[in-house]
């Protein structure tokens, strides 16, 4: 089994159906703490599947736009957290 097809059999199928759960939980979280954190598991498996894409189709730009995902998703994390620490305090 080469590397491509570990790829596409086994690692696209898996973070497929996770994507598909975590927009499950996004859309039905019972509060705003799990939505969030829903949203930034969606974002770190579409890092994922940019990442698979990148060695696929050997495209290392596509690890760039992952990169500053990443920076984005965390930046989002940091400023919701930050927010929920100042609405607990009032």
């Amino acid at each position: 089994m080469t590397l491509h097809s570990y790829l596409y059999l086994i690692l696209l199928p898996i973070l497929a159906v996770s994507v598909l759960l975590l927009f499950i939980r996004f859309l039905i979280g019972p509060n705003i703490v799990d939505k969030v954190i829903a949203l930034d598991l969606l974002i770190t498996t579409c890092i994922g599947i940019i990442a698979i894409y990148s060695i696929v189709y050997n495209q290392p730009t596509f690890l760039d736009i992952a990169m500053i995902l990443a920076l984005i998703a965390f930046l989002g994390t940091v400023a919701f957290s930050y927010y929920l620490e100042k609405r607990n305090k009032k």
